[in-house]
């Protein structure tokens, strides 16, 4: 994916043919100081999404989650998860032990949602969603025991306090009544009084980055950014509260929430979106947003390669000029196949099966054109997401006035870790881009779980910390009026 292995994919490509396929691929690949540009922007974006009356004109959101701080290894207990973001959702009792440093998922059940409940009301989910945990808590033997819980509702939401969520509108074919608008926090601990024979503890609201951080954190307390590259892409990290203009309040640090695939929906990425982006775009079911998300992320990957393919044998550079009609159909282009074609070992038995499954003709010319195609697009995406990353990292080290700054980033998603290539090459260009930040990479495990519950872990640490120090102020006055 680096100079190396794009030399690698050239070997047997006559020269010719070499020369005109790389006219189509030149707009992929973007230099050095493009990528600092693009880094530059988002940090600009990043300034416009915190600003309180700058806020609703951004493109990237900058959602304040109201978890203000990470873990610092004492915290511990049991914990539930609920973890709702598609047509499944999951229960899980996670313990949190701190003799051994460690989160462990002890018990987890999943749920179906049925397709008629996904469009029927919204009080029949919610007591579907009670009833599916009251059951996981009778099984397990829990039920006696009233647990802090960590929910990971992964639709967008405007969040007012670590409790307090609510949902803006629904998304992924759910559109159930009487939801958007209100808290969803409010609705579940509704159902579960209706049912009226179990409780739950506190909660904390929980998007799906918040708990990469958090999962990785409770392992490297040095980790204060969490990013997701896998059907989507997002990030979080650790903003100064005094930058957070739309929260009340100066002192201490607060987890964002940046939504940076929307990044470039007012524009800004036009100078380097292709003809082909633009074409998924159109094709999407929300044309003109998330632009960033569309040029890096497993949900079209895939389809930017079909359609550079297709562009290709049109114009006779590829399978003599002959299309199949299941190249010619939208999505067919799996991106796991790139995945499976930038294989080093397996790499071109990989890309002469899926196109023989995908109905074409091809030699073994044809066959090394292609992962050329998919070289580049995934080097494309790993190397936006590195000139992100960098603007976050460079930020935390500029809102800390560090020469150097050392961090860690909680990492979670199907792109970064099944692509063979994409984790190396997104970290060798961070290193480019941001080389006074030395940065370590952790990959989460169970962000949505396990991460979760360390939210709510991290929470009642917190609440328990500040009762203490209201107590204690309270014997100062005493001692003060003794003397």
């Amino acid at each position: 994916m680096g100079d190396d292995t794009a030399t690698l994919h050239m070997d047997g490509i006559p020269a010719d043919t070499l020369l005109k396929v790389k006219k189509y691929l030149d707009c992929f690949h973007l230099s050095l100081q493009k990528l600092q540009e693009v880094s530059a922007r988002l940090r600009k974006d990043m300034v416009r999404g915190l600003g309180k009356h700058s806020h609703h004109r951004a493109p990237v959101k900058m959602l304040p989650t109201f978890v203000t701080a990470t873990p610092d290894g004492t915290e511990k207990g049991d914990f539930l998860a609920l973890d709702l973001g598609g047509t499944n959702f999951r229960v899980l009792h996670v313990r949190v032990v701190e003799e051994q440093q460690k989160v462990l998922k002890m018990d987890s059940q999943i749920c179906a949602i049925p397709k008629e409940m996904m469009m029927g009301s919204g009080e029949q989910l919610f007591d579907h969603i009670a009833d599916c945990l009251g059951d996981f808590l009778v099984s397990h033997n829990l039920k006696e025991q009233t647990l802090p819980l960590g929910f990971t509702f992964s639709f967008p939401c405007e969040q007012k306090e670590i409790d307090k969520s609510i949902l803006i509108r629904w998304t992924k074919g759910f559109n159930c009544s009487g939801v958007e608008g209100e808290d969803v926090v409010k609705l579940l601990r509704k159902a579960i009084d209706r049912r009226g024979d179990y409780d739950i503890g506190s909660v904390a609201m929980v998007n799906d980055t918040v708990g990469t951080m958090m999962s990785c954190g409770y392992r490297d307390q040095s980790c204060e950014i969490g990013m997701i590259i896998g059907t989507g892409t997002n990030a979080c990290y650790m903003e100064e509260m005094k930058n957070v203009k739309r929260v009340e309040g100066e002192a201490g640090r607060m987890c964002i929430n940046t939504e940076w695939g929307g990044f470039g929906d007012d524009g800004s990425l036009k100078d380097i979106q292709t003809e082909f982006d633009v074409k998924v775009d159109k094709m999407s079911i929300n044309p003109g947003v998330h632009t960033f998300e569309k040029m890096i992320s497993g949900m079209y990957l895939g389809e930017i390669v079909r359609l550079l393919l297709v562009r290709l044998t049109e114009e006779k550079l590829l399978f003599n000029g002959q299309t199949s009609e299941v190249l010619l159909t939208p999505e067919t282009f799996e991106t796991k196949f790139i995945s499976e074609i930038e294989e080093k070992e397996h790499g071109l038995e990989n890309t002469q099966k899926i196109l023989t499954k995908l109905g074409l003709k091809w030699d073994l010319v044809d066959s090394r054109v292609v992962r050329l195609v998919c070289d580049a697009i995934s080097s494309r995406s790993a190397r936006l997401c590195a000139a992100a990353l960098a603007a976050l990292a460079n930020r935390i080290r500029g809102n800390r006035r560090l020469d150097h700054l050392k961090t860690t980033v909680g990492v979670d998603g199907t792109v970064y870790k099944k692509h063979p290539n994409f984790s190396d090459e997104l970290q060798s260009t961070v290193r480019r881009l941001a080389p006074q930040c030395d940065i370590s990479y952790l990959v989460s495990e169970d962000g949505s779980g396990k991460g979760s519950a360390m939210v709510t872990a991290v929470a009642q640490r917190l609440a328990l910390q500040s009762r203490l120090l209201e107590d204690s102020d309270g014997d100062d006055e005493e001692e003060e009026e003794d003397n």
